[in-house]
């Protein structure tokens, strides 16, 4: 016991060892798929403005967006066509500057009537003047005219400036209006005095129409609000940018809302995606390797699930990125539905949840994608469950693909405005989805069930028919032993389905655990006649003994011959566990001493049962065997003979390496006696029709008082045998 302990110890640690190795390469080369770029086309490039580009780009999907380099060139220009905004013309500016005219011509006229000043100080004083600056020469021929001229020179200026100062004149207009002053001046003025009025008049010519920043600033944003966003459209496999080009602004506005353009610095995508792979990791180690809730996964079922997983990473990574329809048809369903099928529902789930959020990563409009892969995988999952028949297969591609097109609407209708014809493309491609992936689904689950030891549902359905091979060597050979076996497969059927064990795999197992005894059939109570030679009793206890233990090998002998699943060996091997032939053995004893007797040569090979579809087998087969031995005649009896059968595995520890609990226990017991109650209750006995006689003109009162009380024998013996029912 202690070496075999010590071997199933090291067996497990060197498993456990593996299966770990096996999760770390897994981890490993998920973050390598998500950090590389491995596409046939790239999800994204590393470019920036002012580069050229090496290679013919093109959108990977029909696309409207908003160009925001549009947008505000078109607000711009909008912008820029507003004129600038002036306010009305201020008389009082006009007002001013003909009154600072007059009194500067006023200031010169007292100047020039100053008898006492020399020239010198006539032209310093006038050259003080506050209004205008006038400079020499303009003033020395000033002093020099006459009193006529001079007046002739002051109303002119006058004139002149009223009348243009009654127009708006704008900042940007002052220089017009000063040049057009001589064109006002009159004709009949000598041309020296009449530069000298343009002269004087045009330095008191200012804008009396100001500029408005404010309304100017508030047209100019209206102007720029008034334009509607600028948006560009392109047609799925449409040329973006071509080989040789470069990279302007608009360009790669373009790539960016495709998502074709990357920093070309991959720190933050190395760390984005090495964040996004731990948590998952994290999420996977506490499910496969930490939660025992469910079943514990083999060293090749954990290899079968790796491949599997990765193998359609890849696939996903590799095709899928900036296609239109490739990714809502590509079967990505087809992982958790076969992983669903061998291993159980749980793993399926995770692994769906687990690839659907990977496959999209970086993909635009990633949510949308992620969003169709877990549900639709999830959906097929539920609808199959522990499939059938293949229509059912046929059901759950259906589902997954019909609730796979709302969510399409959904992302398509959020993103760009509803294409009828796209959607419906798009919605055939998620039910072809779904049917394609129920399709790998069954080729692989057939495939890889015999590598990993189990039997899909589908292969389970194929053994228990009563034409499969193997069976039919069994009944034409051991009739007797088929006949146990069916009863055997009754009663942990039905026992299987109170504690959530597999009834199909129950079914299997107990067709043929004992089909080794079709090898020789003779040796075994059940297939021998009434009356004929019990061959045990011309040999030895311990020959007995071999020939009955030898059935265990035979048995996975024919399983391996007929290729049967691996799983269905278990069955075989474990239904007797390390149980001692215990008549023989006692024989033996009997004869030769308890000294003289190898117990070993009396054991079952084993191992004990390992789950709780072999632990219900070996219980099954025994309370069989003992209610066709012993014909219990009452409940009492039939529950007195399960309870001593379930008694002694347990506490000979047989059970001891099944998950089975107490409650398990239990309620494995009360089917077992609901189901044997119902095979060996009571019956009524028939009384016998007795004859007429030959002489029936003196029977015929003989005859009615005997079936009187024939009647009231019979209604007597029934109602006993109900009473006794009772």
């Amino acid at each position: 016991m202690t070496e075999n302990g010590g071997a199933e110890s090291r067996f497990s640690k060197d498993t456990a060892y593996l299966r770990g190795v096996i999760f770390c390469i897994t981890v490993l080369i998920t973050f390598a798929l998500l950090t590389f770029q491995i596409s046939v086309r790239k999800t994204s490039y590393s470019l920036s403005v002012g580069d050229v580009v090496n290679q013919d780009i093109v959108a990977p999907r029909t696309i409207t967006f908003e160009s925001q380099i549009l947008t505000e060139q078109a607000r711009n220009d909008a912008q820029n066509m507003v004129d600038k905004i002036y306010l009305p013309a201020d008389p009082t500016i006009s007002r001013n500057q003909v009154q600072y005219l007059r009194l500067s011509l006023q200031f010169i006229s007292a100047i020039r009537s100053d008898q006492y000043a020399t020239e010198a100080q006539k032209i310093e004083d006038i050259q003080k003047l506050i209004f205008v600056r006038l400079d020499e020469p303009t003033i020395k021929q000033i002093l020099e005219l006459d009193d006529s001229e001079w007046k002739l020179v002051q109303s002119e200026c006058q004139r002149i400036l009223e009348q243009v100062m009654q127009n708006s004149i704008r900042d940007d207009q002052v220089n017009s209006v000063i040049e057009n002053i001589p064109t006002m001046i009159s004709y009949s003025i000598n041309p020296k005095t009449a530069d000298l009025i343009n002269s004087i008049t045009r330095r008191f010519v200012v804008p009396n129409s100001l500029y408005s920043a404010e309304l100017t600033e508030k047209k100019r944003q209206e102007a720029r609000d008034a334009v509607e966003p600028r948006e560009r459209t392109f047609i799925a496999n449409q040329t973006v940018v071509s080989r040789g080009q470069i990279i302007t602004e608009l360009i790669y506005e373009a790539l960016d809302k495709m998502g074709l353009v990357h920093s070309k610095n991959d720190n933050r995508k190395i760390l984005s995606s090495g964040l996004l792979v731990l948590g998952l990791t994290v999420f996977a180690l506490y499910f496969f390797l930490i939660d025992h809730r469910h079943h514990q996964l083999n060293l090749r079922e954990c290899i079968l699930i790796a491949g599997l997983y990765l193998a359609f990473l890849f696939a996903a990574r590799f095709l899928i990125p900036n296609r239109t329809i490739l990714p809502f048809i590509f079967p990505i369903q087809t992982l958790g539905l076969t992983i669903s099928c061998l291993s159980g529902q749980a793993f399926g789930i995770v692994m769906s949840i687990i690839i659907g959020l990977l496959v999209p990563y970086d993909f635009p409009n990633a949510l949308g994608y992620a969003s169709f892969y877990i549900i639709s995988s999830l959906t097929g999952i539920l609808v199959l469950r522990k499939a059938r028949q293949v229509t059912d297969f046929l059901l759950a591609g259906l589902a997954a693909g019909s609730i796979g097109i709302p969510i399409i609407i959904a992302f398509q209708v959020a993103e760009s405005p509803m294409d009828m014809i796209g959607v419906v493309t798009l919605a055939a491609a998620s039910v072809g989805s779904g049917l394609l992936s129920t399709g790998f689904t069954l080729i692989f689950q057939y495939s890889f069930s015999k590598f990993i030891g189990v039997a899909s549902s589908l292969e389970l359905l194929e053994l228990i028919r009563p034409d499969s091979p193997l069976l039919q060597y069994i009944l034409n050979t051991a009739p007797g032993t088929y006949q146990h076996s069916l009863m055997v497969a009754n009663l942990s059927e039905q026992a299987a389905k109170e504690i959530d064990a597999d009834p199909l795999l129950v079914r299997a197992g107990s067709m043929y655990h004992d089909a080794g005894k079709a090898l020789n059939p003779s040796f075994f109570i059940e297939n021998q006649v009434n009356g004929s030679i019990n061959l045990h009793e011309d040999i030895s206890p311990k020959e007995s003994a071999a020939s009955i233990i030898q059935h265990v090998n035979d048995g996975v002998m024919l399983v391996e011959k007929y290729r049967l699943p691996e799983v269905i060996k278990d069955f075989v091997r474990e239904h007797h566990g390390t149980n001692v032939a215990r008549y023989q053995y006692t024989e033996a004893v009997n004869q030769e001493g308890e000294e003289a007797i190898d117990i070993n040569d009396f054991t079952y090979p084993g191992p004990k049962p390992q789950t709780k579809e072999t632990a219900l087998v070996m219980l099954a087969d025994s309370c069989e065997a003992r209610a066709r031995g012993d014909r219990p005649k009452n409940d009492e009896e039939i529950e007195a003979l399960v309870k001593s059968v379930f008694d002694y595995y347990s506490s000979s520890g047989q059970l001891d390496d099944a998950p089975l609990t107490l409650r398990d226990l239990k309620k494995i017991r009360e089917s077992f006696v609901r189901v044997l109650r119902n095979s060996y209750h009571p019956r009524v006995k028939y009384p016998e029709q007795k004859k007429e006689s030959k002489n029936k003109t003196a029977s015929v009162v003989k005859n009615n008082r005997e079936n009187r009380i024939g009647k009231t024998a019979e209604f007597e013996s029934a109602e006993a045998n109900i009473q006794r029912d009772k």
